[in-house]
C-alpha cells in the first residue's frame, strides 16, 4: 500500500507542473495588461512603465515563469493585484465556508442517496423505483437558485427558522454555525442526491444478478447482508468516484450557492479576480482547485485498493 502510495504521488507532480505551466501561460497571453488595471484610466504612459517593471511585466516569459515557481515552491502564491494582500491569505480567509458547505452536502447526500439507490435497485420495477428516479430527475431539473430561494422564501422569510443568508465561523459556537450552513447544504443536497442515488442504483443493478450474490442468497443469507455486504461493495467503485469527485466540484464551483446565501467562500473569490483581471488570485485557485482534484483521486485510488486488495497499478 506505502509503495503505491508513492507511485501515485510521484505521478501527481508532473501533472500539477503541467497544470502550472498552462495556467502561467494562458493568463499571460489572454487580452488585458494589468498595470492599466492598477493605473485606472488616466495613468501616463510613464507610470505604466514603472507597474509592469515592479511587477517583472516586461521581463521575458521564462524568466517570469522560474520567478513565478520559485516563489511556489517557497508556498508564495504572490499578492493580490487589486487588494494588495498575499494570496495563500485570501484563500485562507475564503476557504471556510466552501469546505464546511462542500462536507456537510456531501455527508448529507451519501446518508440519503445511498439508500436509496439500494433499495430503488433491489425494488426495481416497483413503485418505489419510480418513485427514487422520478425524485432524482426532479433534482437535475429544477435550477440550484430556484431551491435556494424556494427555501429562503419558506424557512427564512415565511417561518423565520433560519437566517437568510451570511456565514459564521464554526470558532462562534456550533449553533450559529450550523444555522447559517444548513439552507445551503439542503440546496445543494437536492443535485448530488439525485446524482449519487442514480449511480448507486445503476451500479446495484449490475452486481445483483452476479453469480455470486444468487449463491449469497441460495445459501440462506440474510438479504440486507446480500444486500451490504456482497451487492453493495462490489458497487461501490463508480459510487466513490461519484462522491470524490463531487466533493471536488462542490469545493471549487458552488458559485451559484455561495451569491444566493451570501457566503464569501473561495468560488465567488474567484470570480471577483476573473472580473478584475487580479493574475496571481486566479493562478492560486486554478492550483488549489487542480491540487483538490488531485488529491480526490488519489484518495479514491486508496479506496479501491481498500476495497479490492488485488487491485495494483
Amino acid at each position: 500500500m506505502l509503495l503505491y502510495l508513492v507511485r501515485r504521488v510521484l505521478a501527481a507532480i508532473p501533472v500539477m507542473g503541467a497544470v502550472a505551466l498552462f495556467v502561467f501561460l494562458l493568463l499571460r497571453l489572454t487580452p488585458g495588461d494589468p498595470a492599466a488595471i492598477l493605473a485606472g484610466d488616466n495613468a501616463t504612459p510613464a507610470q505604466l512603465e514603472r507597474i509592469r517593471t515592479s511587477l517583472g511585466l516586461n521581463e521575458p516569459l521564462y524568466e517570469q515563469f522560474v520567478t513565478w515557481i520559485g516563489k511556489l515552491l517557497h508556498g508564495d502564491l504572490g499578492t493580490s493585484l487589486i487588494s494588495n494582500v498575499p494570496v495563500l491569505r485570501m484563500i485562507g480567509q475564503r476557504i471556510e465556508p466552501s469546505v464546511s458547505i462542500a462536507l456537510s452536502t456531501i455527508i448529507l447526500s451519501v446518508a440519503i442517496a445511498v439508500p436509496l439507490g439500494v433499495i430503488a435497485a433491489w425494488k426495481q420495477g416497483t413503485w418505489i423505483d419510480r418513485f427514487v428516479m422520478g425524485l432524482s430527475v426532479l433534482g437535475f431539473s429544477v435550477p440550484v437558485f430556484v431551491i435556494g430561494y424556494v427555501l429562503i422564501q419558506i424557512f427564512a422569510i415565511d417561518l423565520r427558522w433560519l437566517p437568510v443568508q451570511g456565514f459564521k465561523s464554526i470558532t462562534a459556537g456550533f449553533g450559529p454555525f450550523l444555522e447559517r450552513i444548513i439552507l445551503p447544504t439542503v440546496t445543494l443536497s437536492f443535485i448530488y442526491v439525485a446524482l449519487i442515488a442514480r449511480m448507486t442504483r445503476a451500479a446495484m443493478l449490475d452486481v445483483l444478478g452476479e453469480d455470486y450474490v444468487r449463491t449469497a442468497r441460495a445459501k440462506g443469507i440474510n438479504e440486507t447482508a446480500v444486500l451490504l455486504r456482497h451487492a453493495l461493495r462490489n458497487a461501490a467503485v463508480p459510487v466513490i468516484t461519484v462522491i470524490g469527485s463531487g466533493f471536488a466540484l462542490l469545493i471549487s464551483g458552488v458559485v451559484v450557492t455561495e451569491s444566493v446565501f451570501n457566503l464569501p467562500g473561495i468560488g465567488r473569490l474567484t470570480v471577483d479576480a476573473v472580473l478584475a483581471r487580479d493574475y496571481p488570485v486566479i493562478q492560486g485557485m486554478i492550483l488549489l482547485t487542480s491540487l483538490i482534484y488531485v488529491t480526490v483521486n488519489l484518495l479514491i485510488d486508496v479506496a479501491y485498493t481498500l476495497l479490492d486488495p488485488r487491485i495494483r497499478y
